[in-house]
Order: C-alpha cells, then sequence, then structure tokens
C-alpha cells in the first residue's frame, strides 16, 4: 500500500506523542496477564481441559474450569462461557430475560442501549415477537448528564417506581451514540449508590470494555457483566461466543434462560471449541493492548486532519472504541472502505451502506476479519445518520492496525481533501 511522505511523517510524530500512553497501556495488559495466568494457574488448567464433548455435554471439565477461571477473573461469585452464544445481543438478551419478570422495570441508566436492543427490550419491533414489552416488562431511559450518571434522576426515577426496578442496565461502552465511555471507577460509585437505595440489579453491557483497565465491574459493585467472545476476552482466537459474569443468584437466574429452568449449566456440549476459548483468553490481555494503541494512533492521526474524536489521543480509555466523526456520508464511507482496504481479509472487497437487521438506519461496516463480525480484529462502521461517526475498533496486532489507519486516512484525504 501506498502512503504519502506527509502522512507517514504525521504517523511518526503521533508515535512519538504516544508514547506514554503506550507504555501505560503495556502496563495493564502486564498486570492483566499476570492475572490470567494466575487463574489458569490455581484451576490446574491442562490439555485434559480442551477436549470437546457432545450430546448433552454432562461433566465437561473443560467447560467448567472456564466458568469458574471467567468468574475469579471478573471477580464474580459465578460465570459462564459459551461457544454457542451467537453475538453480544444475544448474551445481553439471555441476562435481561434471566431476571426481569412481568410487571418489573427495567431502568437505563446511561441513555440509549445499543441499537440491536431496541427490538429485544420493545422500544422498535413489531408487537408481538417476544420483546420484554411482550412480556409486561416496562423500560425506564435516563440520558448521562455529560459525562457521568444523572444521580439526582435515576435517585427520583428509583422512589418514583420502587420495588419495580429490578434490573438498572449500563452499557459501559459509547455505542454508536456519541458520548463518554463509563470507567470502572464511575460504574463503581454507580453501583454502591443504587444498591443504598434499591434492591436492583445492577447489570453492566460490557462488551468491549473488558482488561482496558484492571478491574472488571463485577469487581467492583455490578451485579452482573455480560460480552461477546469475538470482542475483547476472546483474544482474536476464539470464533463466537459470549460470557455472563456476576452475583450467583443472577447467574443461576440467566442459565436457567440459556437452557432451561432446572438444567442451567449442567448440560451444553462443547464440540471441541474449548481450546480456542481458553487460548483466547489467554491473548486477551496483549490483544485488547494493542486495539487501544492502534485507537490511540487513528485518534492523533483524525484529530490532526481536522476531524473531531472521541476521546481523544491523549485521553485514557475504558473501550476499545474509536469515535471519528466524519461529517458527511462520504467521509464516513471513505473512512470504512481505507479500513477494509487495509484488512488482512476481503481487502479487495468495498464495503456500502446497507438495511443490516437490528439497525433502524443504514449502515456501513468495514470487516476484514478472520472470524466473521469479530470487532477485536481491524473493523470499523457506523449508521449513516449525522454527524456521520464512524466506530471504529479492534486490532489483532499494532503493526496491522497501524496500516489500517493509514489506509483510511489516505483514502478520506483522496476523497474528501481534493
Amino acid at each position: 500500500m501506498q502512503f504519502s511522505d506527509a502522512l507517514i511523517a504525521l504517523c511518526a510524530e503521533a508515535e512519538q506523542a504516544l508514547s506514554g500512553h503506550f507504555a501505560r497501556i503495556d502496563a495493564v495488559s502486564f498486570a492483566n496477564s499476570s492475572r490470567v495466568l494466575d487463574a489458569f494457574r490455581e484451576h490446574r488448567v491442562s490439555d485434559a481441559h480442551f477436549a470437546g464433548t457432545s450430546g448433552y455435554g454432562y461433566d465437561d471439565r473443560g467447560r467448567d474450569t472456564l466458568d469458574a477461571i471467567y468468574a475469579d477473573l471478573f471477580g464474580a461469585e459465578a460465570a459462564f462461557v459459551r461457544h454457542s452464544i451467537v453475538n453480544g445481543t444475544q448474551a445481553l438478551t439471555i441476562g435481561l430475560f434471566g431476571l426481569l419478570r412481568p410487571g418489573d422495570v427495567m431502568l437505563s441508566a446511561a441513555g440509549k442501549p445499543y441499537d440491536t436492543l431496541e427490538e429485544v427490550i420493545g422500544i422498535t419491533g413489531t408487537p408481538g415477537d417476544g420483546s420484554l414489552r411482550d412480556f409486561g416488562v416496562d423500560y425506564r431511559q435516563i440520558e448521562l448528564a455529560g459525562n457521568d450518571f444523572d444521580y439526582p434522576a435515576v435517585e427520583a426515577a428509583l422512589a418514583e417506581l420502587g420495588d419495580r426496578v429490578k434490573v438498572v442496565f449500563v452499557q459501559r461502552s459509547k455505542g454508536y451514540l456519541n458520548r463518554c465511555t463509563l470507567t470502572v471507577a464511575q460504574i463503581a460509585k454507580f453501583a454502591e449508590f443504587v444498591h443504598a437505595r434499591s434492591g436492583a440489579w445492577v447489570v453492566v453491557d460490557n462488551c468491549y470494555g473488558e482488561f482496558t483497565e484492571e478491574a472488571e465491574p463485577t469487581a467492583v459493585g455490578a451485579d452482573l457483566c455480560i460480552g461477546s467472545l469475538i470482542k475483547n476476552p476472546g483474544g482474536g482466537m476464539a470464533e463466537s461466543g459470549g460470557y455472563i459474569a456476576g452475583r450467583a443468584r443472577a447467574v443461576e437466574l440467566c442459565s436457567y434462560r440459556l437452557t432451561s429452568v432446572g438444567v442451567g449449566l449442567e448440560v451444553g456440549a462443547t464440540l471441541g471449541q474449548n481450546k480456542s476459548l481458553y487460548k483466547g483468553l489467554f491473548y486477551a490481555p496483549h490483544t485488547v493492548a494493542q486495539a487501544l494503541k492502534t485507537a490511540h494512533l487513528a485518534a492523533y492521526i483524525f484529530d490532526r486532519l481536522g476531524y473531531e474524536v472521541e476521546p481523544g489521543w491523549d485521553t485514557p480509555r475504558s473501550d476499545i472504541i474509536q469515535a471519528v466523526r466524519m461529517k458527511t456520508p462520504e467521509g464516513l464511507i471513505a473512512f470504512c472502505q481505507g479500513i477494509q482496504a487495509g484488512s488482512p481479509v476481503d481487502a479487495y472487497v468495498s464495503p456500502e451502506p446497507w438495511a443490516m437487521p437490528g439497525y433502524a438506519d443504514q449502515v456501513i461496516m468495514a470487516a476484514g476479519a478472520f472470524t466473521q463480525g469479530s470487532s477485536i480484529e481491524l473493523s470499523a462502521d457506523g449508521p449513516l445518520r449525522p454527524p456521520y461517526t464512524a466506530f471504529f475498533q479492534g486490532g489483532l496486532t499494532y503493526e496491522s492496525g497501524k496500516v489500517g489507519v493509514l489506509s483510511a486516512a489516505q483514502t478520506v484525504l483522496d476523497r474528501c481533501h481534493r
């Protein structure tokens, strides 16, 4: 790939400016890698744990041990990890349907959840399709106050709705919203606040956030964390799957939604997938560090090219997503097509906006990944609506991520800066 001399010089400038941030990211990666290795040793992981089971999957030693390792790493009482969970949305659906009952209220305290949850909740979609609203679950939403929770509004809602609030939902990452990502410290303070005023479960959509800090939300007070294995915790090795970790009773209730009441986690054949899940978890802290470095680089370069970026290039991160407001549909399309051209798989393909299932607007998605839809690999996407924000994430290695960022920047320069 050919990049202009000016762009190469800008990249060198960025790496020099970011050296301190890269060192901090490496320190977090080392701490998290040490925790993973400690958990592997504590649970005596061996080759026998990689064997697959079929049918009911009774007594799957690898599956049960991996569940225990996730619980330890997330500071949780219990957890389950399953390759059969198809995406983060399904994992969240399992969690929400596991905890909520007719007449309950789901209170979203960080604004609108990710687009694909709208039909699950019943905000949009066809009545009768089986949303939470169809089953008599009410939904309330409170926007963030700047870069933090709106504590007075949450307190008022809890006082008004009382025991009907069974889930206070927190989306840690920005998703497709133009807002900040919430830190573990912010979630810790918020969970304590909610628990002092309510018996509700604090449930965190942890997608994109795992291993970006040295602790997860369940280690500091959240009752449940939910995420996808083809994002951070799969380390680029897991080819599918999701996890739920948290309080033992909450995890048990979710397990009944995963399989059936009374069966829970006693079944679930792993079909030879255990090794990739273990190996992905082993790689995850390092892989997340590569993605974070790539995000910082993208923020620096596009900031210097005159675009608004969130977070800023010198801002510590609590997820791997980098938002770049491209201002025009042409800019968003150019960015995503540049990422695709800099990817290892399907680099010859030119993505176009389309009516993607579960989204209200047309979406363009660049995903030249070894695993379809894997967000920890180099990818970018965004809905075609103002301010035409590109949501960029991933990079299995910093070097490949750097190529992808340069490819996106060069494509945008060639098409939009003439």
